[in-house]
């Protein structure tokens, strides 16, 4: 496809620290209740070079000398009875441009480190960014049989799921927009929560999320695609069997407003569970993809 771009890598040679502990307690913003865990993040690499023009979309943010604000993070419980469901939140101390951001885990679920310090990450440019737990507290585990995955993922709820999902919606919806936090959403999704993505994109239709992102979706439901009214921004590697880009492309042609970034050479996760210092390099790239295309999405016609 035209529109879809494909990324190719180059060797790097140093790794960026993206996260560190830090115990001074501030004010929670936007009246909400908060527990006294915080981090902070320190110089995001991606923040400070230069970065290639892309053919997916116009970069609008600046980025060089960006300083990465304090975040705030807290467990929540939301929803009530059996609808109640655990979630974390994190959120810009300073500078929070007003803006909620709805994350969807792995198969890991949401109290994952890697899908924890991407939402921290995600939280330091500005958002506000919930992740509840999908899997209501059996997500895969890492040390569990490959030869049982099958069993486990047939036993997840997908409908569920969806319902968990828009209950955190709601949550989203009353807490920010009564707060006077937020209008419209961004959703992000990594694997099978990118494919779940799509069908709360294509069920919300535009009532509560105005962009989508997500990396490297699996079982996508391709029946649904059309419906899907708002931006959507598809990231995977060529290399993924979990993730074909040939799905990709059925997706690109049946949603309005969906684009495509193919990154050569790279594999399933790479973005956000980066394994090399090649991975790192596009992970950091494909961030940058990201964050703009929120910014475009949630912010540019503000």
């Amino acid at each position: 496809m035209e529109s879809a771009l494909v990324c190719s890598t180059a060797p790097r040679t140093t790794t960026s620290s993206l996260l560190k502990k830090r115990e001074t307690p501030l004010d929670a913003p936007f009246g909400l209740s908060f527990s006294r865990n915080y981090v902070k993040c320190w110089g995001i690499s991606l923040s400070l070079r230069k970065t290639k023009k892309y053919k997916v979309f116009n970069c609008n943010v600046k980025v060089e000398d960006e300083a990465c604000e304090l975040v705030n993070g807290v467990e929540l419980s939301i929803g009530d009875g059996v609808d109640s469901i655990d979630a974390y939140l994190c959120n810009a101390v300073r500078n929070n441009n007003g803006t909620g951001i709805l994350l969807l885990s792995d198969i890991f679920g949401f109290e994952d480190s890697f899908t924890r310090d991407f939402s921290y990450r995600v939280a330091c440019n500005g958002y506000n960014v919930l992740v509840p737990d999908m899997f209501r507290g059996n997500p895969w585990r890492k040390d569990e049989s490959k030869a049982l995955f099958e069993q486990w993922i047939g036993s997840v709820d997908k409908q569920q799921v969806v319902r968990d999902i828009f209950t955190s919606t709601k949550w989203m919806a009353n807490e920010f927009v009564a707060a006077g936090i937020s209008k419209k959403f961004g959703v992000i999704g990594f694997c099978f929560g990118g494919g779940v993505l799509i069908d709360i994109l294509a069920q919300d239709k535009g009532s509560e999320f105005g962009v989508g992102i997500s990396f490297y979706g699996t079982r996508i439901d391709l029946s649904v695609t059309s419906k899907i009214e708002v931006p959507l921004l598809l990231i995977a590697g060529d290399s993924d069997p979990l993730c074909p880009v040939n799905v990709l492309k059925e997706v690109e042609n049946n949603a309005n407003g969906c684009k495509m970034a193919i990154f050569e050479g790279r594999g399933h996760d790479f973005a956000h569970r980066p394994q090399s210092l090649e991975d790192d390099k596009d992970a950091e790239e494909a961030f940058l993809m990201m964050r703009n295309w929120l910014h475009d999405g949630l912010h540019s016609e503000n």
